[in-house]
Parts: structure tokens; sequence; C-alpha cells
């Protein structure tokens, strides 16, 4: 009853340790990959961004000044960025995923001490099986039923000492298992932290330099360049044609041919008159 009683107890630590290393092969198993897919996107976007800081510069290139120094030094904020960004995917791999991806390896030697346990479990229970057949076929044989007691003493001290080996060795197991969890997601939350500090500094510079870009100065050099010093309105050339030709109808000149036109006129109005006069004396 005794022997039964503690391969039972053996039974139910075996199956419930089994059930906690399932358990965390498979969630560290998400973990591992979850980690190093979020570390493959920040890769990802940090390559996007070298891009986006080549195309800023490219496009600064062709601006005016003050816009050019602007986008440029934007850029030169933008790519120290990236390299607080690249420190933070290799810190990643190095302190995160790694350390995850090392337990696959402590599993498995986990998983092989258990099932060394449960090997030396299952031929105590063999051996106690054969005792008891052993008891009902023949009662009275001593030396058989000695013979499978002996089997099943062996068979139940080298299952106890398995279940002992494992029991250490899953306790460890739970101690590193624990303290790297909390260091691994220290790892990571101190990652992140340092670098949205770092990146927070940075954009913040970098809004200073887009903000001090001079925008009317910038209009006027725009401006010199649409029209350059030879350069006249459409407008102001009609205003100066009908300048031109309202000066031209009241200049000296052009008053003196009036007055000389007037002058003739008038003698030739007086001609008429005469004439008229001498038709009157002719009359008489």
């Amino acid at each position: 009853m005794t022997n039964a009683y503690d391969a039972r107890a053996r039974d139910n630590q075996t199956k419930q340790i089994q059930e906690m290393v399932t358990n965390v092969k498979k969630h560290f198993g998400q973990l591992c990959q979850l980690f190093a897919a979020y570390t493959r996107k920040t890769a990802r976007l940090r390559d996007k961004a070298d891009l986006l800081v080549k195309e800023v510069h490219f496009y600064g290139d062709t601006e005016t000044p003050n816009l050019r120094k602007g986008l440029k030094l934007f850029a030169d904020q933008l790519a120290k960025v990236q390299d607080y960004r690249h420190a933070q995917v290799e810190r990643l791999e190095a302190k995160v995923v790694e350390p995850l991806k090392s337990y696959g390896t402590i599993l498995r030697f986990n998983r092989e001490n258990l099932k060394a346990t449960l090997s030396a479990r299952s031929r105590e229970v063999q051996q106690l099986q054969q005792l008891e057949r052993m008891r009902q076929k023949n009662p009275s044989d001593r030396q058989i039923i000695s013979q499978a007691e002996s089997n099943l003493q062996r068979a139940t001290m080298n299952a106890t000492r398995t279940t002992l080996q494992l029991e250490e060795a899953i306790d460890e197991f739970e101690k590193k298992k624990i303290k790297d969890i909390k260091t691994i997601f220290t790892e990571f939350i101190t990652i992140e932290m340092a670098f949205h500090a770092k990146a927070l500094e940075v954009y913040t510079t970098a809004f200073h330099h887009i903000q001090d870009v001079e925008e009317d100065e910038d209009l006027q050099v725009f401006r010199s360049t649409l029209r350059p010093p030879d350069y006249r309105n459409p407008l102001e050339l009609v205003c100066t044609h009908s300048r031109a030709s309202l000066d031209r109808i009241h200049s000296p000149r052009s008053l003196q041919l009036a007055s000389c036109n007037n002058k003739e006129s008038d003698e030739e109005d007086t001609d008429d008159d005469d004439d008229d006069d001498n038709s009157f004396e002719d009359e008489d």
C-alpha cells in the first residue's frame, strides 16, 4: 500500500512538472518569435528612415538657402535617431531575443530529465504489477515473490532517485526562469526607454531646425530668381506706354502745332467775312 501510494504521489508530481515544462515551452517560444519579429520590424523601420534621410538631403539641394539649410539639419538629426535605433536593434537581439532562444536548450535538458523519470516510473509500475500477479498466482512461492519484491525495490529506488533529480532540476529551472524573465523584460524596458529618451532629445532639435527656416527671406530669393533685375512687369509696361502717349499729346511742340492750326483757321474765317462785305458794297 505504501509503495502504491508513493507511486501515485510521484506520478502526480511528474504530471504536474510535465505540464509546467510544456507550458513554458509554448509561451517562451511565442515570446521569442514575437520579440524577434519586433526587432526585425524595428530594423526595417531604421532602413526606411535611412532612405528618408537621403531623400530629404536630395530635395534640400534643390531648395532656397534657408529651407535647404533647415532640411539638411533636419535630415542630420533624423540620421542620428537611426543611429540610436540601430543600437536599439543590436541590444534587443543580444539582451532579449538571444536569452529567450537559449531556453530551447534548457527546456530540452529538462524534458530529457522528465523522460528519464517517466521511464523509471513506468518500470516501477511494471514491477509492482508483476509482484501483484506473482502473489495471486503463487502466493506460497516465497522465492519468486521475494525476487519480484527485490525487482520492485530496485525500480522504486531508481524512480525515487530520478524523481529527486528531476525535482532539483525543475527547482533550479524555475528559479532561473523567474530571474531571467525579470532580467529580459527589464532589459527590454531599459532599451526602449533609452532609445525614446535619446530620440525625443534629437527630435526636439530637429523641430527647432525646421521652425528656424526664414520664410520671408526664402520668398525674396524665390522672387528674385523668378524676376531678374532687367525684368519689367507687363502692367508697368502698359502704364509706361500710356504715360508716353499722354506726354506726346501735351508736349510744347504739340501745343505749338495746335496753335498754328487754330490761327490759320481764324485767317480763313476773316477772308470769308471780307468777301461778304464786298458783295454788299457791290449791291449798293
